[in-house]
């Protein structure tokens, strides 16, 4: 028998990881938490969500400073960019927020075991670290271990040249030619940080639109303004293979269904065509633990396995790879495993690229609604006719809203404009309680706001806009 035993073990510490092992603790049940990086926070706050909005914050303000700040009547001298700085300021945001979750652990007691974990046997975990390994028992085990960058055939990531998110987060110069594979939340979010420091950027999608997950009006829109800000978008078009040289990278690339191939000639390629479950090690073929077709383990409507206690929550399952759906299921896993109610309206769960203006969507696409024979209402509202936008100078996009043709209720909000990941949590609000559009159009919005643009789409649903 194990010298430790705890109620709960979870295996990674990021987002999800480290919620639902705080949450098990905060219900009163003993808990340790697996995380074989030196520090807490997963990719999310490591390599991932923290560091890119830093990047990304940092980036937008030398991009205004150079471009906007004298249409509000600042003068400045000439601006120069101190890459050294801007990247101490991102790792000491990294280290700050990683610091944080240490700290939560300590507070709600919460057992840090440093190393790899794995399943061992029955309720049983191994950790192998740097002082040797460990076995701990624990009456539930939850896998939370997230996922890694998707491999590009003929592709190999040095971290140096080419490189995955994580390297792109590290780059020591701005590259003249930045080249992005996938046109998808990363890789966007990537190009418009050197792009906006001075990179040339080239995007390679293999399919025929940017964003392909989000709404098509959305696609169509951040296409046509990420263009204007400098970026080459090259659609329909595969990589098929990549060659380093003294002076770069030499890409060759064909029409996705084939054809004749043409070389992008980039100083750093970004591969960023998805990610996949991070599963590699963990013990769950000698567990007996199903995994699907896709590589993510399936699991039951309370996220437990085909094995009783051992559950899974995250990237590693079906549905969006997002930090704060993790979250919500590291919650909702550690009150169901403490005996209470657990519920996710997967419905209504946002998702945003903070380009600039940023991308946001909460429920369903027009093309979703279609597909399903839904009928359905939309009502769309411009930022060029909200105030605040123009007071802002950022009338770039809109507000779409999707409602049931026949119950007025809201069934997909899509965003382009300022602040569009802030303003999309009223509307995740308003359909989590199963609201109308109505409802939204009926309720107060202070002015001048960027929020009314969602309240004038709401009436623009019953086609009753009042400032358009």
């Amino acid at each position: 028998m194990p010298e430790k035993t705890y109620d709960v073990v979870v295996i990674g510490g990021g987002p999800g990881g480290y919620v639902a092992a705080i949450r098990a603790a905060q219900l009163g049940l003993k808990t340790a938490c697996v995380e074989m990086r030196k520090t807490l926070g997963g990719t999310c706050l490591n390599v991932g969500c923290i560091p890119s909005k830093a990047l990304l914050t940092s980036s937008e303000k030398f991009e205004e400073a150079k471009h906007s700040f004298a249409g509000h009547g600042i003068k400045l001298g000439s601006i120069e960019l101190d890459l050294p700085a801007m990247m101490a300021n991102k790792n000491k945001v990294v280290d700050d927020n990683t610091k944080g979750i240490e700290f939560l652990f300590k507070k709600n007691k919460v057992d840090w075991l440093k190393g790899r974990g794995r399943i061992s046997g029955k309720n049983e975990v191994t950790i192998e670290g740097d002082g040797g390994s460990e076995t701990v028992g624990a009456k539930s085990i939850i896998i939370a271990t997230g996922s890694e960058s998707m491999p590009v055939a003929g592709v190999e990531v040095d971290e140096r040249r080419i490189v995955s998110s994580t390297g792109a987060l590290e780059l020591t110069e701005v590259p003249k030619r930045f080249a992005v594979i996938g046109g998808g939340v990363i890789g966007l979010e990537m190009a418009s940080v050197w792009g906006r420091l001075g990179a040339e950027v080239t995007v390679i999608e293999f399919l025929d639109r940017i964003l392909p997950g989000m709404d098509g009006e959305v696609s169509k829109q951040m296409q046509r303004i990420l263009t204007k800000q400098g970026m080459t978008f090259k659609l329909n078009t595969k990589v098929t293979a990549a060659a380093i040289g003294n002076s770069g990278v030499t890409l060759t690339v064909e029409p996705s269904k084939g054809g004749e191939a043409q070389t992008v000639e980039a100083d750093v390629v970004l591969v960023a065509i998805g990610r996949r479950p991070y599963t590699a090690g963990l013990g769950l073929e000698e567990a007996g633990v199903e995994v699907n077709q896709r590589g993510r383990i399936a699991t039951s409507a309370h996220w437990e396995t085909n094995i009783p206690g051992i559950y899974a929550i995250g990237d590693v399952i079906e549905g969006q790879m997002l930090a704060h759906k993790a979250e919500d299921e590291g919650v909702a896993v550690a009150e169901f495993i403490a005996g209470q109610s657990a519920h996710i309206n997967y419905d209504a769960i946002p998702g945003v690229v903070y380009t600039w203006p940023e991308a946001s969507t909460v429920g369903k696409t027009e093309e979703q609604l279609k597909e399903a024979g839904v009928k359905y209402k939309v009502g769309k509202f411009p930022f060029t006719a909200n105030g605040r936008a123009r007071a802002l100078g950022m009338t770039d996009g809109f507000v779409k809203m999707l409602a049931d043709a026949t119950t007025d209720r809201v069934l997909g909000v899509h965003i382009v404009g300022a602040s569009a990941g802030d303003l999309i949590a009223e509307v995740a609000l308003a359909m989590e309680f199963g609201a109308s559009a109505e409802d939204i159009a009926r309720t107060c919005h202070a002015h001048p706001t960027l929020n009314e643009a969602v309240k004038e789409a709401a009436l623009a649903v019953d086609g009753r806009a009042l400032h358009i």
